[in-house]
This record gives C-alpha cells, structure tokens and sequence, in this order.
C-alpha cells in the first residue's frame, strides 16, 4: 500500500466507475490468486486455468447475481456503485462475453475497487462470500456433472 495521502470517502465516491473497476480488476485478481496458491495449487497452468473460473466476465456476473440474492449484503451505496460500474462508457470490449455480461462484471469490479478503497474489512467480506460461492458451485458441479 502507498504511504501517500488517502483518498477521503467522499473522494473515494467520486472516483469515476471505470476507475474502481482498474483497482477493483486487481484487487480482486490479487485474491483469487492468493486463495489459489493456499489451496495447494503450484503449477502456473494449473494457477492461469483456475484463476480464469474466478475472473472471467461470466463468473463475475454470476458473483453479482449471487450476492444480490443475499438480500440486504450489498449495501445501497454499493449497489449505486455497482450500477456506476455497469453502466460506464468503456473503450475496451469484452472478449469472451456479451456486452451486457461484460458490463455486469466491469460494475463488479467497481464494487471491489471501492470496497477495496473505503472499507478493507468490507473488501475481505464481499471476496470471502464471492471465494465462497465459488467453491459451493464447483462442488455442485463436480457431484451433479
């Protein structure tokens, strides 16, 4: 972390959605990664396959879907930050995905960027509950497929 000034909340609101999205984007890769390599993980194709289950657009827009399901675990502001996200002009264009799928996961990204920003402890939570979530559809996956 910098040991320059922090950004103030109110800052941190105004950041622009494409912007929480570049920090929310690393953020959370960061933790996937982390969670690969403590789950046994070692061989980098092993890690780069795993990882992309994690964060690809598709998996983020499930993430988000999901965590809307929990009612009351996405804050309002969240929620308003979410939708910034989502619904930012972006100049890049999805490579795997739809359009609309690439925008929910760009507004995911967002959510993390300024979870990861305002509250270090809320950061932990979403990727816990999302590291989580994961974990449940891949063991659903693996016992029904």
């Amino acid at each position: 972390m910098s040991e320059n000034k922090s950004l103030t909340k109110n800052e941190i609101k105004q950041l622009s959605g494409l912007t929480l999205a570049y920090l929310g984007d690393a953020s959370w890769e960061v933790v996937v990664r982390d969670h690969l390599v403590q789950s046994g993980l070692t061989k980098p194709k092993d890690l780069h396959k795993a990882a992309t289950e994690f964060v690809s657009a598709k998996g983020q827009a499930l993430l988000v879907e999901a965590m809307q399901a929990e009612e009351g675990f996405l804050t309002e502001d969240e929620m308003t930050i979410f939708k910034r996200g989502r619904n930012a002009k972006s100049h890049s264009s999805a490579k795997n995905a739809d359009i609309h799928t690439y925008r929910i996961a760009t507004g995911f990204e967002a959510l993390m960027g300024f979870a990861y920003l305002n509250d270090q402890n809320r950061f932990k939570e979403i990727a816990a509950f999302c590291i989580q979530y994961i974990l449940h559809a891949q063991k659903e996956e693996q016992e029904n497929g």
